[in-house]
């Protein structure tokens, strides 16, 4: 497939010369490209979005023509971007792309001294540079890459690393950091089934919204506390990378500046603030952390499938207590410590199947069951942080399909989570508040200075 998809681009190539060459694609410009109206069209020869042009020149070489009307003149050096697959390794793409396995190593040992290539994900693309055989040489039909020149890979949107080969044979890598510019955003809407979808109307990306819904997700049941008619507002940060053609091309959308939703006609406003210790969290305009000690919902994107309380067990078949709240989601979702603790318990349990048990406090503990597997940072005896990833979703022991069974103990009584009121984050006291409101100031100045991306979005089914 890899080799396939090399030769389509060089026949591509053999056809036009262009001076953007192929640029690579990011998963999360990808989510952001609907909303904002890009398409890969960006140039005669675009496979993707313009995240890495800055880093991604193409070069030129030309035999030196003294008028004589058969002298050869190269093509551009091509960029093939490589996308990640499940159970890829670096060293296989290059080699399925091509690359000797001499050339392979050689990069790979470049590149570990910025970058450690086990950190390279699914879906994350490499751009691989080849210099193609001149035009009209015996060389030029022949269906392989040409020289293998270097590679790209993008940690991080404002980031690049670049592996060349030198005119020795051996291999160097730079870090480089691209120059961006940024401006903030604002959108807001009318809610008519679900925040997502009203916000998705507003052109909002995916990113951010969901940035939104967890910063919410302390206090807010998004199931039930969401009404027919109730408003959002939000404006967020997003970045820009020049291209050197006068034009700037959105990179990444994020963090979340400010934002407010009105329930049932009661404002929930929240600003980002980083306080003089470095820590950057949201506050509400009384400066009170936004973010709960424990969390309800320690999972992303979950359906609430049975409450609290007495129900007919799907197994047993007799009506029993219900402990806990069901989280069903797909098998492998990750699952979260719903906040700061040490693990007590990591390991099978009975009918739990596969479950932790985190002590946050003498007052506070939360239990997670039927998980597919135990992270291995999450064993007996060990620390956690909220939002640590503790284990995947999955059905072991007494379960009827996957799920993430929750538990709230409070003083050791389980308790209903979606009710518990949860014990409150930091507050700001002093003059850690006072330059809260000033930061809180400037933030509304900003969000009153410009008109805001949708000024109604009524997002309908």
């Amino acid at each position: 497939m890899l080799l396939r998809g090399l030769l389509f681009a060089a026949a591509l190539v053999a056809g036009v010369a262009t001076s953007t060459g192929v640029i690579l694609i990011d998963p999360d410009t990808l989510a952001n490209r609907d909303s904002e109206g890009e398409t890969l069209a960006l140039a005669p020869i675009s496979l993707g979005n313009p995240t890495a042009a800055a880093t991604l020149t193409t070069r030129r070489r030309e035999t030196p023509t003294d008028g004589d009307p058969g002298a050869v003149t190269a093509l551009p050096d091509l960029k093939v971007p490589l996308r990640v697959g499940r159970g890829d390794t670096l060293a296989g793409m290059l080699t399925g792309a091509g690359v000797s396995p001499a050339d392979a190593r050689g990069a790979i040992s470049a590149l570990s001294k910025h970058f450690n290539p086990r950190r390279i994900k699914r879906g994350q693309t490499v751009a691989v540079l080849f210099a193609p055989p001149a035009v009209g040489s015996p060389e030029a039909n022949r269906p392989e890459p040409g020289k293998f020149l270097g590679l790209v890979v993008e940690p991080d949107y404002d980031t690049a690393i670049r592996v060349e080969k030198t005119a020795e044979g051996a291999f160097s890598a730079a870090k480089i950091k691209k120059s961006l510019t940024q401006a903030p955003a604002r959108a807001g809407g009318v809610i008519r089934t679900s925040l997502y979808v009203a916000g998705r109307k507003a052109g909002i990306p995916r990113r951010v919204l969901a940035e939104l819904i967890r910063a919410y997700s302390w206090d807010i049941d998004f199931q039930r506390d969401i009404r027919a008619g109730d408003r959002f507002e939000v404006m967020y940060e997003r970045f820009f990378d020049g291209q050197g053609d006068g034009k700037r091309r959105l990179v990444y959308s994020g963090p979340i500046l400010y934002a407010a939703l009105t329930l049932s006609g009661k404002r929930h406003p929240i600003y980002l603030h980083a306080t003089r210790d470095g820590d950057s969290d949201y506050y509400d305009d009384k400066g009170q952390s936004a973010r709960k000690a424990l969390m309800r919902t320690p999972i992303d994107g979950a359906r609430l499938s049975s409450g609290f309380g007495r129900r007919r067990h799907p197994i047993l078949g007799y009506t029993k207590l219900h402990r806990g709240v069901d989280f069903a989601a797909p098998r492998g979702t990750p699952i979260y410590a719903a906040g700061n603790g040490v693990v007590v318990r990591s390991g099978r349990n009975g009918a739990y199947g596969k479950y932790i048990r985190i002590r946050h406090n003498s007052r506070y503990s939360t239990a997670y069951a039927h998980m597919r597997a135990i992270d291995r940072s999450a064993r007996r005896g060990k620390r956690v942080k909220q939002g640590q990833i503790i284990g995947t979703v999955g059905s072991t022991g007494r379960s009827t399909g996957p799920h993430l069974h929750y538990e709230i103990l409070a003083g050791g009584v389980r308790t209903n989570p979606m009710k518990v009121k949860m014990p409150p984050g930091r507050k700001l006291k002093g003059e850690e508040l006072e330059d809260f409101q000033v930061a809180r100031a400037v933030i509304d100045g900003k969000f009153a200075a410009f008109e805001p991306k949708a000024k109604v979005a009524a997002a309908g089914k």
